[in-house]
């Protein structure tokens, strides 16, 4: 029969083990699951940190590239009438849409650069668009100003200053031609307004509008897909997480 003296406990020689074997490896296994076997725990009840959350990404492609601030804020007012947010999801201001049409002004398509702009003109038919000499960008430059006097004339304030059913009667006004304007159509920078906005909702968040593919996320659109082979034989409706452009790069 082995002498008492002689017995070791098993839980002893484990750790006692344990401990040698994190030595021989350079202390590698203390920091994991092994090493909580023989980490101090003379104070078990010690309050745990709370870990800071992370703040959120800065998105840097909101930035100004065209618009001033004043016609940003103005823009960023009337989209955000024209697409509000509601329980169904963020509106125009959230997902970014003034950010879109700005970027889009600073592009060929502010200056219609893939467009036949020389004379003469003349009166369209309604069917035609716009067939005047003026660029978008001008036409956005004129038209915000335009919004901003109107504002000024009928209620002595600011279009931002306004309140929400103002900056709806005065939208109504160019949406009708009630607002005369000299230079531009009224109405049918309403129409351009109204398109720019409904782009900026849905297109690509690439383009500066859509934040975080909210847009999409409202309309279960599921975004630029690369195939549909993993559910095409379902015999019911699949809800697919959108992807963007940006999502297709290797990581």
């Amino acid at each position: 029969m082995a002498n008492q003296s002689e017995h070791k406990e098993p839980d002893e020689s484990r750790r006692k083990f344990l401990k040698n074997s994190g030595y021989a490896v350079g202390g590698l296994v203390v920091g994991g699951v092994v090493g909580s076997l023989f980490r101090k725990t003379s104070n078990p009840a010690a309050p745990v940190t709370p870990v800071t959350p992370a703040p959120e990404a800065v998105n840097y492609n909101q930035a100004l590239m065209y618009f001033n601030q004043e016609q940003f804020l103005i823009t960023e007012a009337a989209t955000e009438r024209i697409f509000p947010g509601d329980d169904n999801g963020p509106g125009a201001k959230d997902l970014g849409v003034a950010y879109f049409i700005d970027h889009q002004l600073a592009s060929e398509w502010g200056s219609n650069g893939r467009e036949y702009m020389q004379g003469p003109f003349f009166a369209g038919e309604k069917t035609q668009g716009y067939q005047g000499r003026l660029k978008r960008k001008e036409v956005f430059d004129i038209a915000l100003r335009e919004m901003q006097n109107y504002s000024m004339q009928k209620y002595q304030k600011g279009f931002t200053s306004l309140a929400p059913e103002e900056q709806d009667a005065v939208l109504k006004a160019f949406e009708t031609d009630e607002a005369k304007l000299t230079t531009i159509s009224a109405s049918g920078f309403f129409k351009t307004l109204f398109g720019s906005t409904m782009e900026g909702v849905y297109a690509d968040p690439l383009y500066g509008g859509n934040n975080k593919m909210n847009g999409w996320k409202m309309k279960n659109f599921p975004g630029n897909q690369m195939s549909y082979t993993d559910i095409i034989e379902q015999d019911k409706f699949a809800k697919i997480a959108p992807v963007s452009l940006r999502e297709h790069l290797p990581h």
